[in-house]
């Protein structure tokens, strides 16, 4: 008698299972770790490049860089005053509000800065949004020469 089967045998769904299940405990760790450092990425492209653009702009209109009291804000809101409102160029962002960082807060703007004396100090508070270890800044490392994440 000749037996035509057309189906998987129990055996070989067991098999394929097993292989599923394999792979995916090979990849599925390192997929996780992606999502943190996309994030951190973000941050770093917003702080050495976006909002560093941004205030480098308005240095060249303003002559300065905005106070600690104007904050980011002074980047889309044009001053009040007559002889700062005709030279500003705003917005300095495409976006007419402040970006967030990846995690939501806002960045933090500090002029003059501490880590920067002759400049300002951008840095976002991290995943806990309190200054902690895991805040990014854009200041550099003395010893590696790196922008650093404290």
């Amino acid at each position: 008698m000749k037996m035509d089967a057309k189906g998987l045998t129990l055996v070989e769904i067991i098999l394929v299972v097993m292989i599923m299940g394999v792979l995916a405990a090979m990849t599925v760790p390192n997929l996780l770790g992606r999502g943190k450092q996309a994030k951190v990425s973000a941050a770093h492209t917003d702080i050495d490049a976006n909002l560093s653009m941004a205030l480098d702009l308005y240095e060249l209109d303003m002559g300065t860089y905005p106070s600690a009291e104007e904050g980011l804000s002074a980047l889309v809101q044009k001053p009040g005053d007559g002889a700062a409102a005709m030279i500003w160029n705003g917005p300095y962002l495409k976006r007419s509000h402040l970006p967030e960082d990846p995690w939501g807060n806002k960045y933090v703007y500090v002029f003059p800065g501490t880590h920067n004396s002759e400049g300002y100090d951008l840095y976002s508070l991290g995943p806990d949004g309190q200054v902690s270890d895991d805040d990014i800044g854009n200041w550099k490392n003395e010893e590696t020469g790196e922008t650093e994440t404290f």
